[in-house]
């Protein structure tokens, strides 16, 4: 199982043409330095052992590519490549720190504000004669963003990829038959809906889901995005960094910058952040963390 083999299933090297130019957007390239799994990629190894690297870029990517096979949608193609460009470094560890535990949502806000500053996508967009209000609001696009429990592209692209790097329940075959399987339904509220066309691979991908969910509602991941919620809290109170340049810098370049501070508190979290064990944590009181519940669209019936 591999990001490759996934890009592969969405026929990245036979990229739509207009695609092409927007992979190069700065706020987007951005994003290749912002990982998937929150900062967790510089946690204690004890905690995660991811099977490989992925950024909230190549979420972008396939999200967009997803959405493409659906619909050959240029606009709903290109509101999904930037739906997630207002992810700040640490993801949705920044969520913790704005005790945005249920939604997840917090830092979303900036998502338009990065875009209309952004001119080479302004000039791409021009050149496409695309309007920027199409593309800023991606939760317009039902097939793009949806809420629970119902099944859109970044939904079923985040279980393919935590899949993937973290519980590592999911192989190339399984990959294979999701993506062939997906299509596009009417649902009961009238919005089109991502749905399948058979009952086992759903199967497979509630399966996926339900892993998921047990790992992001475990201890270990609680007190680690509490944690590193706690860290960057710290480095903003004491002015280390700014709430605004979570959007600037890279992730490792923060780690970093925070070990030359030469700060005695913020060393030793750090410090516990990369090198604590299993072991040494002990039971922690959950927040209302996001549930990852998910009533796929199979055959066109939802599913109870």
């Amino acid at each position: 199982m591999s990001l490759r083999f996934y890009l592969e299933q969405l026929h990245y090297k036979e990229l739509p043409d207009f695609l092409i130019k927007y992979l190069q957007t700065p706020s987007l390239l951005r994003l290749k330095k912002v990982g998937y799994f929150c900062g967790m990629d510089y946690a204690s190894k004890d905690i995660y052992d991811f099977s490989e690297y992925i950024s909230r870029y190549d979420h972008s990517l396939t999200v967009s590519l997803l959405v493409y096979k659906l619909t050959k949608n240029k606009i709903v193609t290109l509101a999904g490549l930037f739906h997630d460009v207002a992810t700040p470094c640490f993801s949705h560890v920044i969520d913790y720190m704005n005790k945005d535990y249920e939604k997840q949502e917090s830092t979303e806000k900036y998502t338009e504000r990065i875009l209309r500053s952004d001119e080479y996508l302004k000039m791409c967009l021009q050149e496409d004669n695309i309007e920027m209000d199409d593309i800023v609001d991606f939760k317009k696009y039902t097939i793009v963003d949806n809420e629970r429990p119902k099944v859109c592209a970044d939904r079923i692209d985040g279980v393919i990829l935590t899949g993937i790097g973290w519980t590592k329940n999911i192989n190339n075959e399984d990959i294979k038959q999701i993506v062939d399987d997906l299509c596009i339904y009417r649902n009961e509220d009238n919005e089109e809906e991502i749905g399948f066309k058979k009952q086992s691979v759903v199967a497979k991908v509630l399966e996926v889901s339900k892993s998921i969910d047990i790992y992001c509602h475990s201890k270990e991941d609680n007190y680690m995005m509490e944690l590193l919620a706690e860290i960057t809290k710290l480095s903003i109170d004491k002015r280390y960094i700014s709430y605004e340049e979570l959007y600037l810098y890279q992730e490792e370049e923060i780690f970093s910058l925070w070990k030359e501070k030469k700060d005695k508190k913020l060393l030793e979290l750090i410090q516990k952040f990369e090198n604590i064990k299993k072991s040494d944590i002990s039971i922690v009181n959950l927040p209302n963390i996001k549930i990852r519940d998910l009533k796929p669209i199979v055959n066109g019936k939802r599913v109870k």
